[in-house]
Formats: C-alpha cells, structure tokens, sequence
C-alpha cells in the first residue's frame, strides 16, 4: 500500500509538472481565438478572425515557405552525409576514428552564433552569396550530428550475424544494406529526419548570420515581436504546435507498427 500510495504520489507530482510546463503552450493556443488584440484576461470573444489574417498575410506566408523548404532541404541533405557516416563509424576501423567521431559532435556541442559565424567568413572567403541555400549548408551542418548519433546508436543494436547471413547467402554490400540494414534503422532514421526538421524549422542564430533577403519564419517572427506580440503570431505558433503534434502521433504509429512487425 506504502508503495502504490508512493507511486501515485509520484505521477501525480510529474502530471502537475508536465501541466505547468506546458501553461505557455496552452495560453498561445487561447489567446488565438481572443476577439481583441490585447493579451488581456478574460477574453473578450472567441473569433478565428486573426487566422484569416494570418493566411492573408503574404510575407507571413513566405516566410513560412521558405523555412519549410530551409528545413526539408537541410534534413534530407543530413541524412544523405550522415546515413553514410554512420555506417563507415559502425563497420570499418581506419586510422582517426575516435578524432572523426567527436569532430561530427562538434557543431551541435558549438554556441549557434559561433558556428554561424564561422560559416558566414568561410562563404565570404569562397564568395558565395548569402541565400536560402547557404542556410540550406549551415542548418545541415549544425544538425548532423544528430542523424549521426541517433543513427549509429541504433546500428549498435542490430545482430551483427544479419549482415554476415546475408553475405553467406550471396547478397552484395548494397543488398545487405536494402534488405537487412536499412529495415533495421528505419525508425531511427525517422526519429532523426523528425527531430533534424523541428531543429531546423525553429533554427535562428545560424540563420540570422547566413541568410540574404528571404525570411524564414523565425527571422520574421522576431522582428515583428520588437513591435510587441500580435494576435497572427499566436496564430501562426498554434499551427506549428498542431504540425509538432501532427509529426509526433506519425513518428508514434510508425514506431508501433515496426516493432508490432518484429514481434511478429
């Protein structure tokens, strides 16, 4: 009885933690429907008037874009290096690969500001322009390390006696990955592309240094914010909360369905 009565004790203590935490969220969420621009309690109406401004506000919606494709392209691009990276970590010992493992941290232990600053002076010395696509080059840096960590701790985890059974049957290196390896890291590689695109989607310090004219979202939320909160920019946070969600409750039934598939 001590232990059950300690037990509920305990949840009920992190649910009212988690509840407290998650008090911001829920009063952006509210106070986008609030019938005035002032963030004042109580509400004064419920209206989605601010949501059919939003999605009339076309530098909103621009910016919007592009950092959806900032975010898309900078995740793919990261899988693509570091899928491979971290196969080469995982199967093959060369000389350096303790120094080449804790390089590919090194971005993600750096401040923001430092890695882009550092990318702004090495695109300036090579003469590139600032874009879209130097932020594109600067997010998939900072978050490599993150496909790479997730990714390889996951390869640790696979039977190695696969990959040799698939080799005594006569399967190439690049069948054993497609059949054997990469079913094996199919989440893991979910779980990174998810968390690499939420990094990147809200990513600001590398972005403020390497983008030219185009906005992305966060650029252009915290310019308007110098101007005080406005009711489009709860709006717009409460969308985002929906897609997080969205991304979260996908990455939870693929996950179930593999592993619902492997005890099978």
């Amino acid at each position: 009885m001590k232990r059950l009565a300690a037990d509920s004790a305990f949840m009920t203590f992190v649910c009212l933690l988690m509840a407290f935490l998650y008090i911001p969220i829920w009063v952006l969420i509210i106070f986008s429907f609030n019938d005035s621009r002032s963030l004042t309690w109580p509400l004064s109406g419920f209206t989605t008037h601010w949501y059919e401004t939003l999605f009339a506000n076309e530098a909103l919606l621009a910016a919007l874009g592009n950092s959806v494709y900032v975010a898309f392209c900078s995740t793919v691009l990261t899988l693509v290096v570091g899928i491979p990276a971290a196969l080469a970590l995982h199967k093959y010992s060369f000389p350096g690969k303790t120094i080449f493992r804790r390089l590919l941290l090194l971005p993600i232990a750096l401040p923001g500001i430092v890695t882009g600053i550092s990318m702004l002076n090495a695109f300036r010395l090579f003469g590139f322009h600032l874009s879209l696509e130097t932020v594109i080059l600067g997010h998939a840096t900072a978050l490599l390390a993150v496909v790479v960590t997730q990714i390889f701790a996951r390869l640790q985890r696979v039977p190695k006696s696969l990959s040799e059974a698939s080799s005594d049957l006569g399967a190439g290196a690049f069948q054993t990955f497609i059949y054997v390896t990469l079913p094996n890291i199919k989440t893991a590689i979910i779980g990174a592309g998810t968390l690499s695109f939420v990094l990147s989607f809200d990513e600001i310090p590398v972005t403020f240094f390497l983008t030219g004219r185009d906005n992305t979202l966060p650029m252009y939320i915290y310019s308007t914010m110098r101007r005080g909160v406005t009711p489009e920019i709860n709006a717009i946070g409460s969308l985002i909360v929906l897609m997080s969600l969205i991304l979260i409750i996908a990455s939870a039934v693929i996950t179930l369905r593999d592993t619902t598939a492997r005890r099978k």
